[in-house]
């Protein structure tokens, strides 16, 4: 039976994530993931694309959601109390327009020593209603798109054997930055034909393949680029009909609830392959 080997929820957009054993899955994803954004003095969303030190900074959230802690090597750590309540802002998420509420001028200090560059933090304001596409509509906070990435242990080993083949080390898994990882599926890339499928409480429906971009040539460690690999060798068998690199997918929310390592995946609706 497939089930869940790995559960991470990323507090920053684009700065590390937290692995936990269970969490809330809510509608806009795992409770807390992608709450806050990087953003320039502009208002325009840092990604590691640009700003690969993202990597480096650790945030860590407690349950509620009203303390947030930053964490980066040689750094001394930076804990600051949510602002849920104060003024809007504006903020550009890929050119699209949303709001925001400034974390002060503590945190903006803090980011812009880390990431040697002016920055300020935001977080996704409680009215924020978010549709996100695919083929299943959902909602999600400051992710790319939709709010669940699921990739299997059968597809991060595939790939492992194919950069192996071309005499290239394997990459870390969390280049990707799943959501969640599944294990079980005998073949690669089930999550593609998964469509309709619960863990634990939840319920979640198949929105569209995840388009890998630079941020996979970062290697998470040290915050540099490390490229070409993965995407050298993953163009050579998972280039998308619509364009791109495919691998894993995105999901959206059906049904929230808790979910946790170990739970089974039970898939209720199977669909063909988009790749």
């Amino acid at each position: 039976m497939a089930h869940v080997v790995e559960l991470t929820y990323y507090p920053i957009k684009g700065c590390a994530g937290t692995s936990v054993t269970e969490a809330l899955l809510t509608p806009a994803g795992l409770a807390h993931d992608r709450s806050f954004m990087v953003v320039s003095e502009q208002g325009v969303f840092r990604t590691q694309r640009r700003d690969p030190r993202l990597a480096l900074i650790q945030p860590s959230v407690d349950p509620e959601g009203g303390r947030l802690t930053l964490h980066s090597p040689g750094v001394e750590p930076l804990t600051i109390d949510v602002d849920t309540s104060g003024a809007r802002r504006a903020v550009d998420l890929f050119g699209a327009p949303y709001r925001g509420i400034d974390q002060g001028d503590p945190a903006a200090s803090w980011l812009s020593h880390v990431l040697r560059t002016p920055s300020r933090l935001v977080r996704v304001p409680p009215e924020h209603h978010r549709v996100t596409d695919g083929r299943t509509p959902g909602t999600s906070g400051y992710a790319d798109s939709c709010p669940l990435h699921v990739v299997s242990r059968a597809t991060l080993d595939l790939l492992d054997r194919r950069l192996t083949a071309r005499g290239a080390p394997p990459v870390a898994a969390n280049r990707f930055r799943a959501n969640v990882v599944v294990d079980g599926w005998n073949d690669p890339h089930t999550e593609d034909r998964a469509h309709r499928f619960s863990i634990g409480e939840a319920e979640l429906g198949y929105a569209k393949l995840a388009i890998r971009c630079a941020v996979t040539l970062v290697d998470q460690e040290t915050g540099t680029r490390a490229g070409p690999e993965p995407l050298r060798t993953l163009a050579t068998y998972r280039r998308a009909t619509e364009g791109g690199i495919a691998f894993g997918a995105k999901f959206a929310v059906l049904l929230p609830g808790k979910v946790s390592v170990g739970h089974d995946v039970t898939v209720t609706e199977w669909g063909e392959s988009e790749l």
